[in-house]
């Protein structure tokens, strides 16, 4: 059987608070719904746009920082694998799909304004995958597609991050 590859990138704003759980063995799970808008021209030339709602799935710390940092209208970043999953309905009419993004990574790309509304990321030394780009730090939704020639790095080498 062939190797398969199974990798989804988004980057959108929260449509909602992430809202974590806890499993029985106190794992945190988050989800939230990402709002990624895009744009195309139709047939006429006119400029066409629309807004897919993703679930995004998160575990661990990576789930506990996201609600410490992330909030309804949070531009984010956001790395991991495409599940789907099936269940039984309650009310019995048969079995139910939900296709989801399981994170692996994610990326805050609020500005400093945000974070120090919400405290600074830096200064609480967190584990897991999430992650804050001091580069893309001033960036925020609307800034995309970026010139990258405005990103500054204190390093030698510079690691775009996409």
């Amino acid at each position: 059987m062939a190797k398969g590859f199974n990798k989804v990138m988004l980057m959108g704003n929260l449509a909602r608070d992430p809202e974590v759980r806890y499993t029985a063995s106190k794992q945190a799970v988050a989800n939230f719904p990402i709002a990624v808008n895009r744009a195309w021209k139709d047939k006429n030339g006119e400029l066409q746009e629309s807004v897919d709602f993703i679930t995004v799935v998160v575990w661990g710390s990576t789930a506990e920082n996201c609600e410490r940092y992330l909030k309804k209208g949070s531009p984010a970043f956001v790395e991991g694998r495409l599940q789907v999953r099936s269940y039984e309905a309650k009310d019995g009419s048969g079995k139910r799909y939900v296709t989801e993004v399981v994170a692996s990574d994610v990326i805050f790309l609020g500005s400093k304004r945000q974070d120090e509304s919400a405290g600074t990321l830096e200064d609480e030394g967190f584990g897991g995958s999430v992650r804050k780009d001091r580069r893309l730090a001033a960036a925020t939704y609307d800034d995309f597609p970026m010139d990258i020639s405005s990103v500054q790095d204190d390093d030698e080498e510079a690691d775009i991050p996409f």
